[in-house]
């Protein structure tokens, strides 16, 4: 009999967190960061590997009411994953790894606490074992999922208090991260960090950060046709019909790239100036 056995260095779902992580914590440091790159190049819409992060990531996310949906939602999704080319899948996480250990400390890398890792890893074993390798190991780990996606009721359990000491720390913890952050970019605007959110969030979906780019475009567009008039040089407002127009650039874009969204918040920057005119 086969023994499951979890890998955290082929475990997809893990791997792109860890990395989101890093390209989070790059971007507080004001540093280049390489998972942003490693992310762009084994992550495209058409890899294999991408593919299988959508399933890890709709086990992370999905919820059902009931026991029966949940365990045949399981079902459902472990049979989509039967239909990824494994070989391609393989030959993908060959390379992905080979990359990580090119721009990364691999042990430091994996050593990062994942608050759903043996949702993760139960989702892996699922993955990349059949049930008849080890029965009790397989029904396990299916188990974990399905009590992960079924909605829990609202009942006061023995060790409710802990669990509520330890949600607290972990509040406080995201507190002091998101506190950080908004310290050190506080002179960003809201329009601004929703697109650097949006960014970070969709770096692996094109086509949605695409369709977000295209009408914050179409809004800038308007506003800035609408704050024009405030400007007195004619010579500017000259200026700024070209801005409008170039503005148009985006829509012939297929991908979203690093300059288009220093482009975008530039223009953002361009706006609050123009607000600042029409306030004087």
């Amino acid at each position: 009999m086969k023994r499951i056995k979890h890998s955290k260095v082929k475990n997809t779902g893990l791997i792109f967190e860890l990395l989101v992580r890093q390209v989070a914590s790059d971007t507080m440091n004001n540093k280049r960061s390489n998972a942003l790159n490693v992310i762009k190049r084994h992550f495209n819409s058409k890899s294999e590997l991408s593919k299988e992060l959508k399933l890890y990531q709709t086990i992370s996310q999905e919820k059902f009411k009931t026991e029966n949906k949940a365990e045949k939602f399981v079902d459902a999704v472990v049979k989509a994953r039967k239909d990824i080319n494994e070989g391609q899948l393989r030959r993908d996480k060959y390379n992905l790894i080979k990359d990580l250990k090119s721009n990364f400390n691999v042990d430091d890398f994996f050593k990062s606490r994942v608050n759903n890792y043996k949702v993760q890893a139960s989702t892996y074993k699922l993955f990349e074992f059949a049930e008849a390798d080890d029965p009790k190991e397989y029904v396990d780990s299916k188990f974990t999922i399905v009590e992960h996606v079924q909605v829990q009721p609202d009942i006061k359990k023995k060790g409710t208090l802990i669990e509520e000491q330890n949600k607290d720390v972990r509040l406080l913890a995201s507190k002091i991260v998101v506190d950080k952050f908004n310290n050190k970019y506080s002179q960003l605007s809201n329009a601004q960090k929703r697109i650097l959110k949006e960014y970070i969030n969709n770096v692996t979906n094109s086509v949605k950060l695409k369709k977000y780019v295209l009408t914050e475009t179409q809004n800038l567009q308007n506003t800035i046709k609408s704050l024009k008039s405030n400007v007195p040089s004619k010579v500017v407002r000259i200026k700024l019909n070209e801005v409008v127009n170039l503005l148009n650039e985006f829509k012939k874009k297929h991908i979203v790239q690093d300059k288009d969204v220093l482009t975008m918040l530039r223009y953002y920057e361009l706006v609050a100036e123009l607000k600042k005119v029409g306030d004087k």
